[in-house]
This record gives structure tokens, sequence and C-alpha cells, in this order.
């Protein structure tokens, strides 16, 4: 994550995946093969640099749509990226650009490939970076002046180069990129509110679309309206901001080996995720590119796949705009949301405990199939103490923080119980969320007679329908967990009361 300065000190976008393989990748489409109603509208090229402005038609109806970039399956523009790539450096491939079943195109084997097998090879001077060339030079030493981080920076400057058409460097690479890429930034309120209601991905896609809008805001009020012959607001807008980040979020990569550097790395960018995979992209310095290391052969006309990281189908949808299919996704999770009730006698000791290590009195915690963290107990028996335990509250928020030295000797017996119970009906209460929601799914939209908006409505529909039927999955299997723990529990505290009683019989 870029670190604030002027902009974003209030706003500030996500960070990337951490781990062994911290980085954000490509978008791709929905696993079950639905088509994107997102097509070209018909509006004329903007041809906008330096100084220049243009005005746009407004779309009345729907989100305006940049002008820039092809439908997301266009494979025309792909050839062409890849012979101005050739052209420019780019070795000879083992891979070609084509029509795929996951992600609409992607990088498909010509040759036999090994595994262990070395593959792209994209040199630096391919890269786009927050030190790229502006074709612009005046708006970039704007930008530099304000001290402008990465994330920022590098949309306004795909922003810059799609507006100076084929005036910029990066002309094939931008006219290969969706026009309107698979995001829940394009996603409105109360289409969140509709078909996420269940999930704590709309809290996570609200946030987002509440950094970007207040990213935008930001560049706007501090340099935008200061320099409006460079930035006009015909092509600087909220809409090719949604764009550009969209692009950002789906293809900006971290590179560990570069020190952590972000960069768009065109060609690489074309590669699919599988949640089976676990290689991922790195600057390889004795070849001085970036490469990946394949963790499986492929046959000619195979798909080749690459990981975008540890993530859970809320997470892929989040910033991919794709949810993989039911049970394939072995890092799959869904974020349980824990609450302190107000009524607690000690909710204000409990409350402070929590801000002093950075929690609040609500808080998520993540499950999986395998179970849940460490963490999230320690918050439950924060919730369930009683005031006699008030001593042990902030070692309680300390682990709940995760900022503790050690957690396993982290056990309160006489408090089992009680936080088990705790957990299971917040369990049960999400659980109800989702059922209600996936029991009138089958029946929303009926009312809907334009054809195009009841496409993209069935379309979110169904990636919200398989993301709830995931995540309720896990609650499921978290809930039956919960209850065989507590009967076992309550079995075991059972079988104690009747070996005492029987020996009070015996000593009678």
């Amino acid at each position: 994550m870029a670190e604030a300065s002027v902009i974003l000190k209030s706003t500030s976008i996500p960070s990337f995946s951490q781990g062994p393989n911290p980085f954000t990748h490509r978008n791709t489409t929905h696993y079950h093969n639905f088509r994107t109603v997102f097509k070209k509208n018909g509006y004329s090229s903007l041809n906008v640099c330096c100084s220049s402005s243009v005005s746009t038609t407004n779309d009345t109806t729907r989100t305006q749509k940049v002008s820039w970039g092809c439908d997301i399956d266009s494979l025309e523009n792909a050839s062409a990226l890849q012979q101005w790539l050739m052209n420019k450096g780019l070795p000879p491939q083992k891979m070609a650009i084509q029509r795929v079943d996951v992600g609409e195109r992607g990088l498909v084997a010509l040759k036999n490939i090994r595994k262990g097998e070395k593959l792209l090879f994209v040199p630096p001077s391919l890269f786009i970076t927050a030190d790229s060339e502006w074709t612009c030079p005046e708006a970039g030493e704007v930008l530099g002046r304000y001290n402008v981080p990465d994330w920022p920076l590098l949309a306004t400057y795909l922003i810059s180069e799609a507006s100076c058409g084929t005036s910029s460097r990066w002309n094939n690479y931008i006219s290969a990129l969706p026009r309107q890429p698979y995001s829940l930034l394009y996603w409105t309120r109360s289409e969140l509110d509709r078909y996420l209601e269940a999930s704590q991905i709309r809290e996570r896609a609200i946030e987002r679309i509440n950094n970007v809008t207040g990213t935008y805001n930001d560049l706007k009020l501090r340099i935008f309206s200061r320099y409006p012959s460079l930035f006009p607001d015909e092509v600087f807008n909220i809409e090719t901001f949604k764009w550009s980040f969209g692009i950002l979020f789906s293809r900006l990569v971290r590179l560990p080996s570069l020190e952590g550097r972000v960069a768009l790395v065109p060609w690489a960018d074309m590669l699919n995720h599988s949640c089976v995979v676990d290689t991922f992209l790195d600057y390889d310095r004795s070849s001085q590119g970036v490469v990946f290391t394949t963790d499986r052969a492929y046959q000619p006309g195979e798909q080749v796949f690459i990981s975008y990281g540890k993530k859970s189908n809320g997470e892929l949808l989040l910033s991919y705009g794709f949810v993989p299919r039911e049970g394939t996704n072995p890092r799959d999770a869904v974020e349980l949301s824990l609450s302190i009730k107000k009524s607690d006698k000690c909710y204000k000791e409990k409350m402070e405990a929590l801000e002093k290590y950075g929690l609040s009195v609500s808080q998520c915690f993540p499950l999986q199939i395998s179970g849940w963290p460490l963490e999230l107990m320690a918050y439950a028996y924060l919730a369930v103490s009683p005031p006699s335990r008030n001593k042990q509250f902030e070692e309680m928020a300390a682990a709940a923080s995760n900022k503790t030295i050690s957690k396993k000797d982290l056990s309160y017996p006489e408090l089992e119980e009680n936080a088990l119970q705790f957990i299971l009906d917040t369990c049960e209460s999400s659980i109800s969320k989702y059922s209600k929601f996936l029991q009138a799914s089958g029946s929303m939209d009926l009312d809907v007679t334009n054809p195009k908006l009841l496409n993209r409505k069935v379309f979110l529909k169904q990636l919200a329908v398989d993301l709830c039927t995931s995540e309720q999955r896990i609650l499921f299997r978290t809930q039956y967990i919960l209850r065989r723990r507590l009967r076992d529990i309550r079995s075991g505290e059972l079988k104690a009361l009747r070996l005492f009683d029987g020996f009070k019989r015996l000593f009678k």
C-alpha cells in the first residue's frame, strides 16, 4: 500500500494481500461462464493530451463508461497487444492469448510446458510504475510536486495516457484493457445492499468505493481544480477513476524481489487465477524480467494459471469480480462479526481494553472450514467475562488483537462453555441472514422488463448467490463443530454430576 502523504490522509486505499505472494492481479469473469453485459456503447474516442478538452456523451440511464479499452473478451485488441509487446522486446513465448472458459481471455500453452519451468520474462521496460514517463510531462510534474503516492498517481497516469490515444506509448496496452472491469466499484449502493446484505464483503465494498471516491475528491480539490487545462473534468472524473482503480485493484502487481515495488505488467496480467495453483509473479534478477515458475505441467491448448494470493471467495469478488465454484477454494473464508452488548455490565471497561489494542466493540474474524483463529476465541472470552475477571480484560484484548507474544496458554476453562455459546449464537444469527437471502433470491428481479438490465441483474445476483452459498457452507460447518464441542462439555459436566451424586448416595 502506498504511503499516505498530502492526499489520502483519510481515504487510504486497501492494502495488498500479505504472505508469501503479496500481490493483486488480473480480473477474471465469474467461473460459471456468465458473460458480461457491459458492451461497447458507441462513444467516440477521447483524444485529450495536456491542454486539450473534449466533451463526452452523458448516459442518464446507466453509469457512464470510459471510451477507451475494449470488450472484455476482445481477441483483436489482445492480438495487437501481443504483437506490440514482441516489437518492444518481449521474448518469444510458449503461450498466446485466447478465449477461455475461465476468465474470458487467458494465456494458453502453445507447446508442452514442464513443471518447474520459468515463463514470461517481461522486461522492466514494459512495466508501468510510478516512475514511468508521461506523454503529458506537465501533468506528471504537477503530481510530483504534490508528492502524490503510488496508487492515485498510477490511477491518474492511466487516465492521462488513455486520453492521449495513439500519442501514448501505452496505447496498445490500454486498448486491450477492459472498458469496464468486473469490479464491485460498479455496483450501486442499492445492489450492494440487496445482493450482499448477508455478507461482510458488503461493508468492505462500500468502504472501498468510499475510498476511491474520497481519493478522487481529494485530487480534484487539491490539484485538478487548480490545473483545469491539464486535468479537464471531461477526462478526469469519478467515472474514469472507477475505471482506473478497477484496473489497479485487479492487475497491479507487488514484486517481492524488487522490495515490494508495485507495477502493471502487460502480458503477465492476462494470466488467470486458479485456487489450486500456488505459483505467483515476481521479478527474476538473473533474467531481469517478471517471471513465474510453473507448479505443474501443461499440454498444448491448456490454459496456464497462476495464483492471485491466498484469498477467500469474498476477497476474489471484491478485487477481481468473480467467485470460484463452490468447494474449489481451499482458502475460502467468511467473516463473522462479533459484538459486545451495550447492556454488558463491563461494557465501558471492555471497550477501553479493546481500543487500547486497536480493536472495536464490533470486530470481524475469519472462519474457515478448518476452524477459526485464536484471536476470535480471545474476543469471545472477553465478551462473556464477568466483572470478577476485569483484571484480565486487557490480556484478552491483547490476544484478540494478535499483539501478544503467545496465545498457546490462552485458556479459561470456566469461560469455555459461555464463549463457545456466544460464538454459536452469532454464527446462527448470521446463518439466518444467508438463508433469508438465498430463499428469496429465486424470485428476485422478475419485475425487470429491460432485457439488458435484467441480464446485468441476473449476473450480479448469481455472483451474490454463489458467494453467499460458499460462505454459508463455512458457517454451517462452524455451527456443527461448536454444537459438538458444547455437547461434549455439557455431557462431561453431567457425567461428573452423576458421579458426585453417586458418591453422596454411597456415603449416606
